[in-house]
């Protein structure tokens, strides 16, 4: 069964042959355990891939993301960064009062982007394919106008508050159509939602402000005939349901900061596109640990379907934990 109807029948729960793969790694783990890395890579490849994007005319940054100093991304957004292999954080906004807001300029070059390329790098592969787009609309907008800001503009709903996030949606409605048009197997977007016990923000404040915005993405990529995946970190049992409602396809989410037996009343309703713990039993686990973690989410979350065999290689996970992961879904 090659993998992309192994992740299809995943996430149709049509019982496929095996649990499909998916490390996400950050360039910390190259740096840092460049042999444990490609021992994993090797050994478990990937069922899912990301698309390749030629774009028109390349998108304007300056600096490096992963390397210590100032970033400035396709917004013109500014992170500063401290460590190398991981990202910054922004702590001067773009718009700091409402009349700066001629200073957002949304990076309209990265919606033209050579479709046959696209089209041909999924012809030729039997992975599954997402497509190279990401709408973030809650952590655009901190990226703009920074947490701070942003946790008092969902409180007193300023006119330039309903205006910027109508500009960020509008730019990711017009990004996601453009790559639904495209051969690629499934779309994604994100947003990190949860705090270690409870949402960030209300959870009827995210329903009136976020849940409309998630179901016209979710909505364009079943138009077109598409998957669609969310991540979101953080405790966000509160949401499931509302996401399961929308008809997300899959959700990557921290499941043992929730607990994975809490999260079984949701099992066959949604794909669990990972994790495994990667506050404890990554970095500090044992062996045996890591492989009854991995055998916790198979028990509770594994409905001939719906769990997706992910997990994170960042700052403190151990590569042979990392293995340990992959070794054991293989044993499943």
């Amino acid at each position: 069964m090659d993998s992309r109807t192994l992740v299809t029948k995943t996430l149709e729960f049509d019982s496929p042959d095996r649990v499909p793969r998916h490390l996400w790694y950050l360039p910390y783990a190259e740096e840092t355990c460049p042999e444990g890395l490609a021992r994993i890579r090797a050994d478990f490849p990937d069922d899912i891939v990301n698309s390749s994007a030629k774009y028109a005319v390349p998108t304007k940054t300056v600096g490096d993301m992963y390397k210590p100093g100032l970033f400035i991304d396709e917004w013109g957004c500014t992170f500063e960064n401290k460590q190398s292999g991981i990202i910054g954080e922004v702590k001067k906004p773009l718009v700091s009062e409402w009349d700066d807001l001629d200073k957002v300029h949304p990076p309209v070059g990265m919606l033209d982007f050579d479709v046959n390329e696209v089209n041909s790098f999924s012809a030729g592969s039997d992975k599954f394919i997402l497509g190279s787009c990401c709408p973030r609309p809650f952590e655009r907008l901190q990226f703009i106008r920074t947490s701070e800001k942003v946790f008092f503009d969902v409180i007193d709903r300023p006119d330039g508050f309903t205006e910027l996030l109508g500009i960020i949606h509008g730019y990711y409605l017009d990004e996601l159509e453009r790559w639904a048009k495209t051969d690629v197997d499934g779309l994604m977007f994100m947003d990190d939602w949860g705090a270690q016990q409870s949402l960030l923000i209300s959870p009827a404040m995210w329903r009136e402000l976020f849940k409309p915005l998630y179901k016209d993405y979710i909505d364009i990529a079943h138009d077109h005939g598409k998957y669609i995946f969310m991540h979101s970190d953080g405790f966000i049992m509160d949401i499931y349901p509302d996401l399961i409602e929308l008809g997300l396809d899959a959700v990557n989410s921290q499941l043992f900061c929730m607990g994975v037996e809490n999260l079984k009343q949701f099992a066959g309703q949604i794909t669990f596109w990972g994790e495994i713990d990667r506050q404890h039993i990554l970095p500090w686990g044992t062996t045996e640990e890591v492989a009854g973690a991995v055998r916790s989410v198979a028990a509770n979350l594994n409905v001939r379907g719906g769990v997706i065999a992910q997990c994170e290689f960042g700052p403190g996970a151990k590569p042979e934990n990392v293995y340990t992961v992959f070794e054991t879904w293989n044993s499943i």
